[in-house]
């Protein structure tokens, strides 16, 4: 056990290198989010907002990325917009 690795690095390296890292300094599946000024999760955080704010943020930030999914990204912000429409602002029938 003693000879045990992670990702090339004995276990209590790689268990002290996780500990001393934010959060915010890695990201699993690309850096669409990491390399942003302000990451959206940040911005989210400090403007106490919701699920569907939250995700509408998250996908126009990473549509033009090389790890956004462009068209796919945005009608899915375009959908949440139109879920928090119908959730939180319906229309009075008269």
């Amino acid at each position: 056990m003693k000879n045990l690795k992670i990702m090339g690095e004995s276990v209590d390296e790689y268990i002290h290198e996780q500990i001393k890292l934010s959060a915010l300094d890695s990201q699993v599946g690309g850096s669409h989010y990491k390399d942003c000024k302000i990451q959206p999760v940040q911005y989210i955080e400090a403007n106490d907002l919701k699920f569907l704010e939250g995700c509408v943020v998250k996908r126009v930030t990473r549509h033009d990325k090389p790890t956004g999914k462009g068209r796919q990204d945005i009608e899915k912000a375009i959908h949440e917009l139109q879920l928090l429409l119908e959730l939180r602002y319906p229309e009075v029938k008269v």
